[in-house]
């Protein structure tokens, strides 16, 4: 199961930057103890049956049967398997609900944004009801149809859309006071709604500006190098790495949701030159923004 995690944390699949697995079928043999890794992708947990203790920064929870569990990119997470179990883990990025479903989808999901979130104990027809969503998924991945991407995207929201209602309805950007609290998360919080909220306010016809770190800090009245390391002790990715990753999620929807030529593109996201652009894409994407729209196709 570490090597299913190594392998995940480095790189989402490359066709949908979502995958979906029973933990039966990864899981190696108990009791287990990974090793802590720090993951750069959104992941659900849903337990059926066994018992687990998952691990998130500094806090550990003990799982049982119907208990689902939600992490965000940047955490510390590690967990150990107890006895044999049973359940989903499905993993995604923001790229690819941005790609499959729209540009402003974070707006439905708060616990997306929020830095951490608590788990929770669901009854057992919540339970049964995300079950029966996640073996959908999981035929639909196996399934050889040109829609399969968004058919699994669709999925995943009326997943997280459960979630929501049945699991953490009323949970905001702000976070669950009772397990998130503190200057450092108040101050990442609200530099990850900042950082939302320049690539979504903006018209849609209009040029941006390429978002720089210094822009960010102005916005809370801090010196770069503070939020900076604020930013870094607790997620473990620089500013310059969170902001690469929100241009790049940006960049991929346009390129794939929109009739934008690349130099249009460009002139949305705030780069002077489309040659800018391109090399920036390519450096952070592993392709070209040409090479990945023929991909969509």
């Amino acid at each position: 199961m570490a090597e299913f995690y190594a392998a995940i944390g480095g790189s989402l699949d490359q066709d949908y930057e979502c995958t979906v697995h029973r933990l039966e079928d990864i899981h190696g043999e108990v009791p287990y103890r990974s090793p802590l890794f720090r993951a750069n992708y959104y992941s659900v947990v849903l337990l059926t049956a066994g018992a687990t203790t998952y691990i998130v920064d500094d806090s550990s929870h003990r799982t049982r049967p119907g208990t689902v569990y939600f992490t965000n990119p940047g955490h510390v997470k590690g967990f150990e398997v107890l006895e044999p179990s049973r359940g989903f883990v499905i993993t995604f990025s923001e790229a690819f609900l941005k790609e499959t479903v729209r540009a402003d989808v974070l707006d439905d999901f708060p616990f997306l944004i929020a830095e951490s979130v608590p788990p929770r104990h669901l009854a057992p027809e919540q339970a049964d009801e995300l079950a029966a969503l996640a073996e959908q998924m999981i035929r639909e991945a196996a399934a050889e149809s040109p829609y399969r991407a968004k058919v699994i995207a669709s999925l995943l929201v009326v997943l997280l859309l459960k979630l929501r209602e049945g699991a953490w309805d009323g949970l905001s950007e702000a976070g669950d006071g009772a397990a998130d609290g503190g200057t450092g998360s108040h101050l990442v919080r609200t530099f990850q709604r900042n950082l939302e909220a320049h690539f979504r306010d903006r018209a849609p016809d209009a040029a941006g500006e390429q978002l720089q770190v210094q822009d960010l800090a102005r916005l809370q009245g801090l010196h770069p190098t503070y939020l900076g390391a604020v930013v870094r002790r607790r997620t473990g990715r620089t500013l310059q790495e969170w902001i690469a990753e929100k241009t790049i999620a940006e960049a991929k929807a346009l390129l794939a949701r929109s009739s934008l030529s690349i130099k249009e593109v460009a002139f949305r996201l705030g780069f002077g030159a489309p040659g800018h652009f391109s090399r920036y894409f390519k450096r952070h994407a592993g392709v070209s923004p040409s090479a990945f729209r023929e991909g969509m196709d």
